[in-house]
């Protein structure tokens, strides 16, 4: 099957040379899907997608006017594409659920490590040959009190790492995971309360309508003055204009982002010829107290080589009519 593969990265490539056996002749594109990219899938019956490509309706029209009928998508979430008007078509969706949970909560908890012992910066001194340890001071992180936001395989990897390190642990979650809440002493609660008594709060939560922007103004205020803030899951659980104020006012004391509302068309590229348009995360970038990835959060060899495995499987199963349980129920 001929497979057109959007928003294509060389990282990824020695990982699905390494899995195609020659089953599917892979047409790799380095531009995301949008209305004025989705001409190429002419010719192509399914297309590849990553988190920021656009299967929106009007897209999925052109998709399925050119033939496309299966969406192999490279991630976990799948917000990104329009199921509504997928299923309309019979265009079916099949996804990476589970690629590794270690790689994004290990990620997670560098980010809280490198901001509260200020790594970024005693490394720029370091280069500077200014070995001075004013300004420094960290924080133990045994003993003090970190609320997970979602406890799926992501946030209960977290919570283990964390629990390692001795501390106690809040979590809020529609669905409560009993096995955490034994091995680990996980107490669920509100979100509330795990604001104001979480010393770090990190996010592993699904984005949807009931969790967008689900960190705002109001939630902001309600935690703790100075608190730390991860979020390594969704950009548009944090509305980050309102991340930026509190900041400017000390309530947030620490931020790490590795995904970002507007990273469309920012992350993933070389950006460094051009002027900065985005003025919110121009604003970020000049907070001492900010550490920034560009969505890497998945980037290990074990995730590569998962969602490799995955997508070639998704694709196999639909070639051989077969239903992938990773398919999404539409």
């Amino acid at each position: 099957m001929k497979v057109a593969v959007y928003s294509f990265h060389q990282f990824e490539k020695p990982y699905f040379e390494q899995v195609n056996d020659g089953s599917h002749e892979l047409h790799f594109f380095n531009v995301e899907l949008s209305l004025e990219t989705a001409p190429l899938s002419v010719g192509f019956e399914a297309v590849s997608l990553f988190v920021n490509d656009d299967a929106s309706a009007p897209v999925l029209e052109l998709l399925y006017k050119n033939g496309v009928r299966f969406i192999a998508l490279r991630s976990a979430g799948y917000n990104n594409v329009d199921l509504d008007k997928a299923k309309q078509h019979g265009i079916r969706v099949a996804r990476v659920p589970a690629y590794s949970p270690f790689s994004v909560a290990e990620h997670g908890v560098a980010l809280i490590l490198a901001l509260n012992r200020k790594l970024i910066r005693a490394h720029s001194r370091i280069m500077e040959q200014n070995f001075s340890l004013n300004g420094l001071t960290g924080f133990d992180m045994n003993g003090k009190t970190v609320g997970i936001m979602g406890t799926g395989k992501i946030g209960e990897v977290m919570a283990r790492i964390l629990h390692g390190f001795g501390c106690h642990l809040l979590a809020y979650d529609k669905f409560e995971n009993e096995e955490i809440k034994q091995k680990y002493a996980v107490e669920y609660t509100d979100c509330a309360t795990l604001y104001q008594r979480s010393d770090i709060i990190s996010l592993h939560l699904p984005l949807n309508d009931d969790t967008r922007y689900i960190i705002n103004e109001s939630s902001i205020q309600q935690m703790k003055k100075g608190m730390m803030l991860i979020n390594t899951s969704r950009g548009a659980l944090v509305n980050t204009n309102d991340v930026v104020q509190g900041l400017k006012n000390g309530q947030i004391g620490y931020f790490g982002m590795d995904v970002y509302e507007e990273e469309d068309g920012l992350f993933f590229g070389d950006h460094s010829d051009e002027i900065l348009q985005d003025d919110t995360i121009a604003r970020l970038m000049t907070f001492q107290n900010v550490l920034i990835t560009s969505h890497q959060g998945f980037l290990t060899e074990t995730s590569l080589t998962n969602i490799a495995k995955t997508t070639m499987y998704n694709l196999d199963c639909f070639t051989t009519a077969k239903v992938s349980e990773n398919e999404i129920k539409m």
